[in-house]
């Protein structure tokens, strides 16, 4: 009997091990997931793009769907897939040269199919729907996704155009684009930023930009640069343009627009060394902003959404509508940080120059006050002006 007793314990004991043992792992996993949410993405493969270009190329034939860049896509060869670059919680993202120039095509999914229809589509009344009515209907889905307020005179890009043949198509893939918050970002802003790609155009759900070279975390200098005085140059130039992304973010549009995941790999840098916005499906305006930020909480970080922060209001365990950390500030923290807390190889810096511009970083990202404050206004332009004499003394004729 005693020995039976003590197996059962040993069962017991035993079956609890494996439990804790296994809610140990989900636990490990859970906390990957929440610090690294693609390390279960998709692998990114040929085979796998070239089915899905495919797919939407057959659709395209079937009339499902249509767009400015079907014809070159899928019957002309003038717009050819050269390889995959990621695939992401869904998103498809393909390199690919349009008439001689590197394109990105990009959608948030994989299938035309897996996007919800528009309505009266579903009803077989999308040619009777008035124009107007559409309108509306286009406005809402950009005050859902975007929380913007636009007129249906205001849409531009996002206009329907004349009805006539596969108009039943093209409201289908502008209703499937319409559900993809980068898009809408980057056609609403298509001719009022040169920090943005622009929109070159679309086939169904999937649309094209501009072809550039992303960041990487793993290069030293985070962006392919030359060496030497060269790489100097660049870096002070190319943190002169971020310098300018913020604030033209700040103050140029009907509202201020809030960068919540920066990292190298979602900016890229033209020739000219202007940084753009590559990858913006984490980029809010203020009232969407606001609304995102506005949840409960019973500390602050509960109020943390990836690089955009509140603080949590203990009287009421609700996090504050207002950001208050910066665009600047997170640029500072995850970009100037690895540029200027050392000297560039090959840099012939004056010391007291590069003190200062050191110190000026650490303040723009350590405000040295309470969690979450966002930096001073005038480091801002303490970091413009010792960037721009940076370039001064080592290239007089910058």
């Amino acid at each position: 009997m005693a020995r039976g007793r003590g197996r059962r314990r040993c069962g017991r004991c035993a079956l609890v091990a494996a439990a804790a043992w296994t809610a140990g792992w989900v636990l490990a996993a859970a906390l990957l997931l929440r610090a690294h949410p693609g390390v279960l993405s998709e692998r990114c493969t040929d085979a796998k793009s070239r089915r899905i270009l495919a797919a939407l190329c057959r659709d395209y034939r079937g009339g499902a769907l249509v767009g400015d860049l079907c014809e070159d896509l899928c019957e002309a060869g003038r717009l050819v897939y050269r390889r995959c670059l990621y695939y992401e919680r869904g998103k498809k993202v393909l390199q690919a040269d349009w008439r001689g120039r590197p394109v990105i095509l990009k959608s948030k999914r994989e299938a035309f199919s897996s996007f919800q229809p528009l309505g009266p589509l579903e009803a077989g009344a999308g040619r009777d729907v008035p124009e107007a009515e559409l309108a509306l209907m286009v406005a809402g889905e950009v005050r859902s996704a975007l929380g913007l307020e636009l007129s249906p005179g205001s849409l531009g890009p996002l206009g329907l155009g004349r009805r006539g043949p596969r108009w039943r198509g093209r409201l289908a893939s502008l209703w499937a684009l319409l559900q993809q918050e980068e898009f809408l970002h980057l056609s609403l802003l298509q001719d009022l930023s040169r920090h943005l790609p622009p929109v070159l155009g679309s086939c169904g759900h999937f649309y094209a930009v501009e072809g550039l070279a992303a960041g990487s975390p793993r290069h030293r200098a985070l962006f392919p640069l030359a060496g030497g005085q060269g790489q100097a140059r660049a870096v002070s130039s190319i943190a002169l343009s971020f310098l300018d992304m913020v604030r033209h973010f700040e103050d140029d549009f009907s509202h201020r627009l809030h960068l919540c995941d920066v990292k190298p790999e979602n900016f890229a840098i033209r020739s000219d060394f202007t940084v753009v916005a590559i990858d913006v499906d984490m980029a809010f305006f203020e009232p969407k902003m606001r609304e995102i930020l506005e949840q409960n909480c019973t500390a602050d970080e509960d109020c943390n959404f990836f690089d955009c922060f509140s603080k949590c209001d203990l009287r009421i365990n609700r996090c504050g509508a207002q950001r208050v950390n910066s665009n600047l500030q997170v640029i500072c923290d995850k970009i100037f940080r690895h540029w200027f807390s050392s000297p560039l190889q090959g840099s012939a810096e004056s010391a007291p120059l590069q003190r200062q511009l050191q110190e000026a970083v650490r303040e723009c990202a350590d405000p040295g006050a309470p969690r979450g404050l966002a930096a001073a206004p005038d480091v801002f332009w303490k970091l413009r002006r010792l960037l721009q004499a940076r370039l001064r003394a080592r290239f007089p004729a910058s």
